[in-house]
């Protein structure tokens, strides 16, 4: 009886052992981006959403905007009320380019190009739905770490009357705990603050401005119109990677140090700007965006979204092409990798190199990564060897770049060639200015001579410590302007 006893103990305890490391085993697993999003869009269909398309870069019928910069965007006449021809319940991974990010490339997560991963309710179900959802889809279907995930709330904005988002907090504290994870909480405020006086390793911090959505990004800047609403947001950690104090004394969720990485935010879009504040929508909606790339940096267990699946084969073909490692290249490599993805699916999307609206930001994006290649030591045209791996990643989940490959390789590499031929030029030409500083006159004649993009021209001069005219840009407007004038009269006069 005895012995029986102790086996039954140590099956006990063996069973005790095991259970207790099914978690690591399943979240410590790591998984590429493409079966990331092929796991979240089964996982969005088997949970009755209809899976749609993506829609172009170019938006259609938005003269706000140049470029798709989120998931929600092509979907707001929805989630101001309008029934979707699929329903109440539609998700998608939607391509998006944010060229107000191009400065921030060079860092570990920022990108001009990104998936969104998406899901939307219009109006059907809300937050006691759409937080297990996630919570289900990034610990259970991806294996991501429930100890690692952190999350921020909506303290509240009571000038407008829009209460604390005290529910969401609740569900998360119930997510955590069925975890076994502590879920202490935080009233922060501002990432200022944050920063300031930290959050004691909250597992849930409150926000003002940083956890309220919208695509101006501030509730006070939203036109008439617009709809926005508290946000929840996920983040991973990564304990590993110190807190640099160049961003504060105390690190916390919305810390830009990198040792916290957002993958994820659920928006409750339920208000709409008025003239004099906010009333509610006609009905509550959910706009789920999460970054794909992150994701997979998170499930690979890195803090360096360059070194998943997405974006890796193309740093590698630059190694291969220049003799140089990422580690020692690691800026030039990842603006290269992530403009050359981006001006790949604008030509996929119908854009072609300009001086005008959506091809000025694609002839900006190439240029700017020949310009980087050029410290790089590629100084022949590579464009068509490394445009073949971009669309060799993609083109299995979308058909449309391998079917235009030919034709994007082709668009591209002119554009290269054309640019090759005035960069060493152009270069000197701008060290020529070095000493008395660039004026708005000589960037305007980098322009309209060498092709330089001005954006590019003053990067040039801040990297090698030229200094610009803070009338720079005055100066070069009234250039184009005469310019524009000019050319205006010569097609008047037949010219």
């Amino acid at each position: 009886m005895r012995g029986t006893t102790s086996g039954s103990d140590e099956v006990v305890r063996f069973t005790v052992r095991f259970l207790d490391r099914v978690p690591r085993l399943v979240w410590n697993s790591a998984m590429k981006a493409d079966d990331i999003r092929r796991v979240y869009l089964d996982y969005m269909a088997e949970t009755g959403h209809v899976i749609i398309p993506r829609a172009p870069l170019i938006p259609h019928d938005d003269p706000t905007t140049l470029f798709t910069g989120s998931g929600m965007q092509p979907l707001v006449p929805y989630l101001l009320g309008e029934n979707h021809p699929a329903g109440t319940r539609v998700a998608d991974s939607q391509t998006c380019l944010r060229v107000q990010d191009i400065d921030e490339v060079g860092d570990n997560r920022h990108t001009t190009f990104f998936e969104m991963l998406g899901n939307w309710s219009f109006g059907d179900y809300f937050k006691e739905q759409q937080l297990p959802q996630v919570w289900t889809f990034l610990t259970d279907r991806v294996g991501l770490d429930p100890e690692r995930i952190y999350v921020s709330c909506f303290i509240g904005d009571p000038e407008h009357d829009i209460p604390k988002d005290t529910q969401s907090a609740e569900i998360w504290t119930r997510l955590f705990t069925e975890a076994g994870v502590s879920a202490d909480q935080a009233d922060v405020g501002s990432e200022e603050h944050a920063a300031e006086v930290g959050t004691g390793g909250a597992r849930i911090a409150f926000y003002g401005k940083k956890n309220w959505w919208c695509r101006g990004g501030d509730a006070e800047a939203m036109p008439v119109g617009e709809p926005g609403g508290p946000d929840s947001e996920l983040f991973y950690l990564f304990p590993d990677v110190e807190h640099d104090p160049a961003f504060g004394a105390h690190c916390h969720q919305n810390c830009d140090c990198g040792r916290f990485l957002e993958i994820g935010n659920s928006v409750f879009m339920e208000y709409q700007r008025t003239e004099t504040g906010f009333a509610p929508l006609p009905r509550k909606n959910v706009d789920y965006g999460g970054g794909l790339a992150r994701i997979a940096a998170a499930s690979v267990d890195t803090s360096d979204v360059f070194r998943i699946n997405l974006l890796w084969p193309i740093i590698e073909k630059l190694e291969e092409l220049s003799g140089r490692s990422y580690d020692d290249e690691i800026v030039a490599m990842r603006v290269i990798a992530d403009h050359l993805r981006g001006a790949t699916f604008l030509a996929v999307d119908g854009v072609r190199p300009g001086n005008k609206s959506q091809g000025y930001v694609m002839r900006r994006l190439i240029r700017r990564a020949v310009r980087f290649a050029f410290d790089l030591g590629l100084e022949e045209n590579f464009f068509p060897r490394i445009i073949p791996t971009i669309s060799g990643i993609y083109e299995v989940h979308y058909p449309e770049v391998g079917e235009h490959a030919a034709y994007v390789v082709a668009v591209m590499a002119k554009e290269e060639k054309a640019f090759r031929r005035t960069l060493r030029k152009g270069i000197k030409q701008l060290k020529g200015y070095a000493k008395d500083g660039v004026t708005g006159a000589e960037l305007f004649v980098l322009y309209d001579t060498f092709g330089f993009p001005v954006e590019l021209s003053t990067e040039e001069a801040h990297r090698t410590g030229i200094s610009v005219s803070d009338s720079w840009r005055e100066e070069f407007d009234a250039h184009m302007a005469e310019q524009r004038a000019r050319s205006q009269q010569a097609t008047h006069l037949g010219v």
